[in-house]
């Protein structure tokens, strides 16, 4: 999800916002606190951040943000602990645009770490020693259970300090940890068991998709096409690059987005609205596109906007990632995905519904590729989807000592066939 300062706060108030800069002595992990100021009316207390002494709860939770797409799913998540009484503390990892979601959502976090680039042996490196870095910063606060969404750092730094881990997830083929693994899994219903399945692990699942705990939050911004100068007029298509650096990326999905930029760029009555993923990626799509750019069919915004009001603003999608696909799915917008890794169950069910297309070849581009405007002057109706309050009920049992399965026999055989 990409955000906006200038957006309309969906969660929280505008409110002060300092960033600290810390030294802490290590080099290899400058650390920095995202910190805010004043508070709001939405029933939202903020996460303790983890130089603050506050007065802990019955039971601290920690939350690792380990990506983009982690701060705004985590968030109803948060609020349904503070309301429950439960502390929450956060650390995240500056990848990404992780650092301006929380200046946007002004949420308290200590940031630790980076993003290692592309290289494995760089990315090995760089998870264990923010591991260690975490385990310094965390300790301290006796956590009772770390959360995160797929975070390799907290998962290890949960191991060595002996507190109990859940790894929500909705991909079934990113690496593995092979010596250090949570104690719970939590993953769509549609993603089969074998597929993620480890020593000693256990597993549940939700209802929906991960998209579906957070997009209740959409409020349409009716400004938002004129803020980026695009006329209501104009056929709005918004591309998400795939993730070049992520170790499942596949060199073909470039050359699919490739070739739907050509599609469309030179049609006078669409504006491509292009969101690079990074600053280097921001670059050479400036360099590549350049002449497109300056005509004005090629838009990279100058500041971030709120993805699902991008979303909802637009009247196709085309995305090489995950969480942008499901996003438009979970909204209804027309969506045709470029990722040519291995697809996973989430994306397969949703293409098995109607709800996206699969983009697989070049032919794919010119045959499947269909661009109708929409009507996005409605309003945003989220029916009722229980994967919050399921995945939320999973985490209160489980940090209330209960058994958090269901009463099937079925679950309750399933999860102790891989606790074993």
């Amino acid at each position: 999800m990409i955000i906006s300062k200038s957006a309309p706060k969906i969660l929280l108030e505008q409110r002060t916002i300092r960033v600290v800069q810390e030294n802490t002595g290590e080099g290899l992990f400058p650390s920095r606190q995202v910190s805010t100021v004043g508070s709001n009316d939405h029933g939202f207390d903020m996460a303790d951040s983890l130089n603050k002494n506050t007065s802990a709860k019955s039971k601290t939770v920690w939350i690792d943000l380990d990506n983009s797409p982690h701060v705004p799913f985590f968030l109803p998540i948060i609020k349904r602990l503070q309301k429950s009484g439960y502390r929450v503390v956060l650390t995240a990892r500056d990848s990404y645009q992780v650092c301006e979601l929380l200046e946007f959502y002004k949420v308290d976090a200590q940031v630790v770490g980076k993003h290692y680039g592309k290289h494995k042996i760089f990315k090995v490196l760089g998870t264990i020693l923010r591991a260690l870095q975490l385990v310094r910063r965390v300790r301290p606060q006796k956590p009772n259970l770390s959360l995160s969404h797929g975070s390799r750092g907290c998962v290890i730094a949960s191991r060595l300090m002996g507190v109990q881990s859940i790894v929500l997830g909705d991909y079934e083929f990113t690496n593995k940890l092979k010596l250090f693994g949570p104690e719970w899994l939590i993953f769509p219903e549609m993603v089969p068991d074998e597929t993620i399945s480890g020593p000693g692990v256990k597993i549940l699942k939700y209802p929906g998709i991960k998209e579906d705990v957070y997009v209740s939050n959409l409020h349409p911004d009716r400004e938002l096409r004129t803020r980026l100068g695009i006329a209501k007029t104009d056929l709005l298509i918004t591309v998400r690059p795939p993730a070049t650096e992520a170790h499942y990326h596949n060199p073909e999905s470039e050359g699919l987005l490739v070739e739907a930029l050509r599609k469309f760029s030179g049609n006078p009555d669409v504006k491509i609205l292009l969101l690079p993923r990074n600053k280097r990626q921001d670059a050479e799509l400036r360099h590549t596109w350049s002449k497109e750019l300056a005509a004005n069919h090629i838009l990279i915004p100058d500041h971030v906007e709120d993805g699902l009001n991008i979303i909802w603003n637009s009247d196709l999608v085309i995305s090489g990632g995950g969480t942008m696909n499901r996003e438009a799915a979970a909204l209804g917008v027309p969506v045709y995905s470029i990722f040519r890794g291995k697809t996973g169950a989430v994306d397969r069910y949703l293409a098995e519904t109607g709800r996206l297309v699969m983009l697989e070849s070049v032919a794919d581009v010119h045959s499947k590729l269909a661009l109708k405007r929409r009507d996005a002057n409605g309003d945003f109706h989220a029916e009722n989807r229980p994967a919050l309050q399921t995945i939320f009920g999973y985490i209160e049992a489980i940090l209330e000592s209960r058994n958090p399965v269901g009463t099937s026999r079925d679950d309750e055989a399933r999860v102790a066939a891989h606790s074993h």
